[in-house]
């Protein structure tokens, strides 16, 4: 159905509009690549640092999505210390995450958890980069902090809630004859109710339109959760399926079949509750040894095998051998019930152990002194950027906001095509509903002729995504005026008051178009 992992990858670079996002995420993952993806498009720029398949960090020069500026959208910090703290990150070349930390104006954590939200955020956007270059980077340099995502969660994520439809419609096409099954033994991200329900009428090897019927969901929920599926290798056409069976494996399932007893997902695909085991003294409830935990594992990356361990250049090797002990057993994985914290402990032990076992060994020990002698003199000679240019430099991003007020600035000077352009920028940048409603004004105006049924299309699409944006039913009732679609107009004119009823313009607007709707 698809190209194979490996063949996506023999390309070191190409378009998404050929090789989509997901096909990229799912043969990295799949081939356990550790390597760089850069994505450009336009003015954007994006880096992600994916370590044996998962993506562990990213970068990108969008404003909203660092670190700082998400934590202050997500109202984890005001923008007096978001302002304050990267001043002083600049100033010191201390991290910004650690800093906040350090003030306390965040737990480990909870930052981890953000950290997470927002490396989530980064990537979702990708899906949507439709028309962007991509080049795969072998050279990477470890990240600083330790975020690793699931891939298959972020694949079916993307495809189901991101992805331009057009785009799915394009890159995923059969005929209503064709038929779709599970593919045996392949373990898939966690699904929600509606995501299983779809899955598990794939058992009864049914079409497409079977599959809407049996899953009770329409052409866009159905398609985009098949396609989800077969980048993921869950489910592919019947023959395909039965082409890899062996020759000694039973009978397939038959078409048609009535439907039975609820069927079983496969494992890993619900959520399960976990049974706890007692007696244990687990430091899963113990916020003080959590957020302890979460701290150490987010800043290991950054430390060399001395820093690791917290031990010093000369160490004697009684020594090493005891401070490698007391950090394992200090965050031993057993000490932890959830796989979460669990999986961050042993993290920590591997790294410990790589640590111990590279300054167990003479030759290493010393290529390792030899590199923290390095990276000194070359600190002591490399002349520093002052405060105020590393500042220019950190936050010299694309800022959605500020090219949506340049945007309104030349609309209400009545330059619509300058303002298309801008809130075009903005939108590229943040596709805010509010940005989206605004281009597609700013298209109606640059030329009504030609341009009404596309505004109006996308002013649809906006308000379905955000019923409760008041300036995209004024801009709706506006183009369907101009249509000459009054009964439209008189709809949309309501529903912005509604949202906004101080605005006593909306009243005369609704009772002109009524006067249309009644001739």
């Amino acid at each position: 159905m698809f190209s194979t992992p490996a063949q996506v990858l023999r390309q070191r670079d190409g378009a998404l509009a050929e090789t989509p996002f997901a096909l990229l995420l799912h043969a990295l993952s799949v081939e356990e690549r550790t390597c760089t993806l850069e994505l450009k498009v336009r003015q954007r720029e994006k880096r992600i640092t994916f370590e044996d398949g998962a993506p562990v960090a990213s970068s990108s020069n969008l404003l909203h999505e660092t670190l700082g500026k998400f934590l202050v959208d997500k109202g984890k910090l005001s923008e007096a210390d978001y302002q304050k703290t990267l001043a002083e990150s600049v100033s010191t070349e201390v991290p910004f995450g650690g800093l906040v930390v350090q003030k306390g104006l965040i737990s480990p954590f909870d930052l981890y958890k953000q950290m997470q939200a927002n490396m989530a955020m980064t990537l979702l956007d990708c899906f949507r980069w439709t028309d962007a270059r991509y080049r795969l980077i072998a050279d990477i340099e470890p990240p600083d902090t330790s975020v690793r995502m699931n891939t298959a969660q972020l694949i079916l994520t993307g495809i189901t809630n991101v992805m331009p439809f057009d785009e799915v419609a394009t890159h995923f096409t059969f005929t209503d004859d064709r038929r779709f099954a599970q593919v045996p033994d392949i373990e898939g991200p966690k699904l929600s109710a509606k995501d299983a329900r779809l899955f598990q009428a794939l058992r009864f090897r049914p079409t497409f339109p079977e599959l809407m019927q049996r899953s009770g969901m329409d052409t866009d929920s159905t398609l985009r959760r098949l396609y989800a599926f077969c980048v993921l290798g869950l489910a592919d056409f019947v023959e395909e399926v039965d082409a890899r069976r062996p020759a000694t494996a039973g009978p397939v399932a038959v078409p048609f079949m009535p439907p039975g007893p609820a069927l079983t997902p496969l494992p890993g695909t619900l959520e399960t509750v976990e049974a706890r085991p007692t007696g244990i003294p687990f430091s899963d409830e113990d916020e003080a040894v959590k957020n302890e935990l979460l701290s150490v594992f987010l800043s290991h990356r950054s430390q060399d095998p001395f820093d690791l361990l917290g031990v010093p250049e000369n160490v004697q090797p009684v020594a090493l051998r005891k401070a490698f002990l007391a950090l394992a057993d200090k965050f031993s994985p057993l000490r932890f019930h959830s796989a979460d914290l669990k999986e961050k402990a042993e993290g920590l032990l591997t790294a410990y152990a790589r640590a111990y076992g590279a300054l167990s060994e003479v030759e290493q020990a010393s290529l390792w002194r030899k590199r923290r002698q390095a990276a000194r003199e070359k600190k002591v000679n490399t002349g520093r950027p002052s405060t105020a240019e590393q500042f220019r430099i950190r936050t010299d991003l694309l800022d959605a906001s500020t090219q949506f007020d340049e945007a309104m600035k030349r609309l209400k000077a009545e330059n619509f095509a300058g303002a298309f352009e801008y809130f075009e920028y903005a939108c590229d940048i943040d596709p805010k509903p509010l940005y989206r409603a605004h281009r597609a004004w700013a298209r109606y105006l640059m030329k009504p002729e030609s341009h009404g049924k596309l505004a109006l299309q996308e002013l649809q699409d906006v308000l379905k995504q955000e019923p409760g944006c008041e300036e995209g039913w004024f801009f709706l009732g506006e183009v369907s005026r101009g249509e000459g679609q009054w009964a439209q107009a008189e709809d949309a004119y309501r529903k912005a008051f509604k949202i906004n009823p101080k605005n006593r313009q909306y009243v005369d607007l609704v009772q002109e178009t009524m006067k249309r709707v009644k001739r």
